[in-house]
């Protein structure tokens, strides 16, 4: 602190920067795709029709469905489409004395209730999780650790605001082949051009995990959390068995009977417990679609007399109700595509300045260090992190998208193979760095992610009816979409490739030459 109040400013960017900078980036990567996720979703289920909309034909093929099949269920659970489609209409039951596991499900088409054969897939959900709970890491473990990094964010863009006093001049600067400077060019406009997007998803991120990061309110107030759940979320008492037989509502009563409820807002989830029993009640859940839609509370219906049950008003004070606010922000759930594909953009901006702040830390340092051709052992760990995280963790996305399409169809637990083969694509990719020079590791890692990238739509068009030329003569953007983007990712692969193999770094001052060459053996 005695360098004075900028110089402090820089330290505290560089190293709040670095030391959480991995996990930022994954959350930026992971999160950024995630804005897509239903499109993901219908791109990994490519037997689902592009169609979205619920025929009254289709529920009451689920409904029939259910009450053959699942007689005797604990509860039965219907999942319908989004209105950006990504899945079919799903149904499931739970048998008494079965996992929750053990479910069994259909998936049938939208328009007709046909039965339809559909892959097993995480599909855009898991990146989704991934961005916050980190998957192999306990959930409650990984969101402190995206919490200390999201506050991490959150210092180091202001403290990168104040380091950088010509940091708006510098933005209209790019200067290439620079090295060091060219690299802080990047790192500079990556962060100025979306800085109030990297300043409100970093805010609201933490807004999201509050609970998590900040849960004295909640002791301070509730015996318990399951007391503040039932404040801010009240439902009806459980009611349990009765033993007494009687017909459950059609399906088609429910839906219409919630939007009604919700001002023409579909429902996107039904639950029914106790189906077939006189205490029988279905929780319906609204979809999100849009800034008001996401407003609506669950609707509970008597299933067997056909009524809504009441339920008190949730307690919503100006806190409240600003948190959700804050997470309608960060999630974007009520954004349409213009401003979904601007949240994305966004997104890619702040990847790619955690990517430039990253790798700016080891270009910064290497000019300094005594040999530069023989690193100490903390720099070469940096180095390789960098390697197998900026390069390692989108390859390892497109391991995840060709295994949706190579992975046999009927493979025993194939949605988890698929989530599997992202990361043992990745560890091999670590693996890799650490027996190769640098500089070949860069070249070889970015051009094996070009190269992946380029093989999603070729094997998509390869296994599919879906391909790039199909999905533009039958107008199925979602498919084009997605195919185009992995175009777009494989050529900037490619393009950085190139880059860093003809980079020739420039040569050490002839001072420091000279102090090294009179160094001690």
């Amino acid at each position: 602190m005695k360098q004075g109040f900028r110089q402090s400013m820089a330290w505290l960017h560089t190293w709040v920067g670095l030391i959480p900078g991995w996990i930022l980036y994954i959350v930026f990567v992971f999160g950024t795709a995630a804005f897509f996720q239903y499109e993901i979703d219908a791109w990994m289920r490519p037997e689902l029709p592009s169609g979205t909309a619920v025929t009254p034909r289709a529920l009451d093929a689920a409904d029939a469905l259910l009450r053959r099949r699942g007689a005797g269920a604990e509860s039965w659970s219907i999942s319908l489409p989004s209105a950006r489609g990504g899945s079919g209409l799903a149904v499931s039951w739970s048998i008494p004395g079965q996992d929750r596991h053990d479910r069994k499900e259909i998936t049938l088409d939208p328009r007709t209730g046909r039965e339809l054969g559909v892959r097993e897939t995480r599909g855009g959900f898991f990146l989704y999780r991934m961005h916050f709970d980190l998957h192999y890491i306990s959930v409650r473990w990984a969101r402190y650790l995206v919490c200390v990094a999201a506050l991490a964010m959150l210092v180091a863009i202001l403290s990168g605001v104040v380091t950088h006093k010509k940091i708006f001049t510098d933005f209209f600067q790019m200067r290439f082949g620079k090295g060091q400077r060219s690299w802080l060019d990047a790192h500079n406009a990556t962060g100025v051009l979306a800085l109030p997007f990297h300043v409100m998803i970093t805010y609201t991120g933490l807004v999201t995990l509050l609970l998590t990061l900040m849960p004295w309110a909640i002791t301070a107030n509730f015996a318990d959390r399951d007391a503040f759940y039932e404040a801010s979320s009240p439902r009806p008492e459980e009611r349990e068995v009765s033993g007494v037989a009687a017909p459950t509502m059609p399906l088609s009563l429910m839906v219409a009977s919630a939007e009604r409820q919700w001002q023409g807002t579909r429902p996107s989830y039904i639950n029914i417990e106790h189906p077939g029993d006189r205490n029988a009640t279905a929780r319906l859940y609204p979809e999100r679609t849009d800034w008001a839609g996401n407003r609506h509370t669950a609707l509970y219906i008597d299933a067997a007399q056909a009524r809504i049950i009441p339920i008190p008003e949730p307690v919503k004070g100006g806190a409240s109700m600003t948190r959700e606010v804050m997470v309608d922000l960060h999630t974007g759930w009520f954004a349409g595509y213009g401003l979904r594909w601007l949240y994305f953009l966004s997104g890619l901006g702040g990847t790619a300045m955690c990517a430039t702040g990253l790798a700016l830390w080891c270009v910064k340092r290497r000019t300094k260090l005594p040999d530069p051709a023989c690193p100490h052992f903390g720099f070469r760990l940096v180095e390789r992190l960098n390697i197998g995280f900026i390069a390692g963790a989108p390859a390892g996305i497109a391991v995840y998208f060709l295994a949706n399409r190579l992975l046999p169809s009927a493979m025993a637990e194939r949605g988890e193979w698929e989530v599997d083969s992202l990361f043992i694509a990745w560890g091999a990719i670590f693996a890799w760095t650490l027996a190769r020079p640098a500089k070949r590791a860069w070249v070889e890692v970015l051009g094996t992610g070009a190269v992946l990238f380029a093989l999603v739509p070729i094997v998509n068009a390869a296994t599919t009816s879906r391909g790039l030329g199909a999905s533009l003569y039958r107008g199925d953007w979602a498919f084009v979409s997605f195919d185009l983007t992995m175009i777009v990712l494989a050529i900037a692969f490619a393009y950085t490739a190139r880059k860093v193999l003809r980079h020739q770094p420039k040569a050490a001052p002839a001072r420091r030459k000279r102090n090294s060459a009179e160094a001690p053996a």
